[in-house]
């Protein structure tokens, strides 16, 4: 009887040990994730342009080319200051794109050309170009969108990073499942993003380059995305002209968008 509880006891404590050593790693993974996110962007309103160009598998020249101009709201709560996470992309070239704006509002994403009397609902997964995605061209907030674990480290490059694997919180975010690598060092920089389906299907993986001083943090100005359907050739976003800039909310609203467009 005595061999019983014990054992039980036993049990019990290393049930309890385990269950802080997992909270402890993902307290830890949020906080990666968190690190990460504030590399990617500012934790305020900013402004910078985007120039998207498809590539073919051994061709130098691009095959196609986009440029974007993006007003971005994406803040976490902090001193008071409620979490926003909204988009405005406007087309600025080709010319025949000019006019074109879309509008993202967390999860939520529309489309507004002069040519419609009103913003129309659009996916986040709908091609844009190449092999970029509307969604692709708006920073994604991890930390809201995903529960994170820390699954190790892996080699990346000449570095080390921790691997996490990140899983939607919600049926609005476009991708079920990521992969995530982050360099294991004071700056945490986004190395890699896997994106898979609910199936566990590669669908694209995204990497992170040309760190360059940003706003007071290195940041990435260069991105890279491979569709895994799509092997024979890549896209490239090239970010320039990143600064702050005072966006009010009422510019994120789709009323702006179409007095705007007038």
């Amino acid at each position: 009887m005595r061999i019983g509880m014990w054992y039980l006891l036993y049990l019990a404590v290393l049930l309890h040990s385990a269950a802080v050593q997992a909270t402890k790693i993902d307290q830890q993974a949020l906080e990666i994730i968190r690190r990460a996110d504030e590399v990617r962007s500012p934790n305020e309103p900013f402004r910078y342009e985007v120039t998207v160009l498809e590539f073919k598998e051994g061709v130098d020249e691009p095959e196609n080319k986009q440029s974007l101009d993006i007003s971005m709201r994406f803040i976490k709560p902090k001193n008071g200051i409620k979490a926003d996470a909204r988009s405005l992309i406007r087309f600025t070239y080709p010319p025949r794109e000019k006019g074109k704006i879309m509008l993202s509002d967390w999860y939520d994403l529309w489309f507004y050309t002069p040519e419609l009397r009103r913003p129309v609902p659009i996916s986040r997964s709908q091609r844009l170009i190449g092999q970029i995605s509307n969604g692709d061209v708006i920073v994604t907030n991890f930390e809201y969108a995903y529960d994170s674990t820390l699954e190790g480290e892996e080699p990346c490059g000449d570095k080390i990073c921790y691997r996490l694997s990140l899983i939607r919180k919600s049926e609005a975010v476009t991708y079920p499942k990521v992969i995530y690598l982050v360099e294991k060092n004071a700056e945490y920089r986004p190395f890699k993003a896997s994106y898979y389906s609910l199936d566990n299907q590669l669908l694209k993986s995204v990497l992170y380059k040309n760190y360059q001083m940003v706003l007071g943090m290195y940041r990435p100005t260069e991105i890279i995305v491979q569709n895994a359907r799509y092997e024979k050739g890549y896209s490239v976003m090239k970010y320039s002209n990143v600064r702050l800039e005072s966006l009010p909310e009422f510019h994120f609203t789709k009323e702006f968008i179409q007095r705007e467009a007038k």
